[in-house]
């Protein structure tokens, strides 16, 4: 990584975040993958879903300081607008991470005319 000028951050806490990270533009973040973490095989390869992109994106309120606020908002509108969310998938992967009953309350605060 460091041949192609990246950055690499293992668990990165907030201090580390705030010093290092905010200001790094060619920057990987490395965190444990969470069990049961809803995952897909796209070419051989192994990528995120959606449902867990918008997980992550609330409950990683550091990492994903930049979508939090309206900007979350706004991508909760338009991932629920635009793609079929499997909320079974997306609720079960918030369990996992302990926000499950946060989360469903933001969702129905925040999207009622789609729920």
């Amino acid at each position: 990584m460091k041949e192609n000028k990246y950055s690499a951050f293992l668990e990165p806490t907030k201090d580390v975040f705030e010093k290092y990270i905010t200001e790094s533009n060619n920057l990987i973040i490395v965190k444990t993958l969470i069990t049961e973490t809803p995952t897909q095989v796209i070419d051989g390869v192994n990528i995120s879903t959606l449902e867990k992109i918008l997980v992550d994106i609330f409950c990683d309120k550091i990492i994903f300081s930049a979508y939090q606020g309206n900007e979350m908002r706004t991508i909760y509108k338009e991932a629920f607008s635009k793609y079929s969310i499997n909320k079974s998938k997306l609720f079960r992967y918030a369990d996992r991470r302990g926000k499950k009953e946060e989360l469903k309350k933001y969702i129905n605060t925040n999207l009622r005319q789609q729920n």
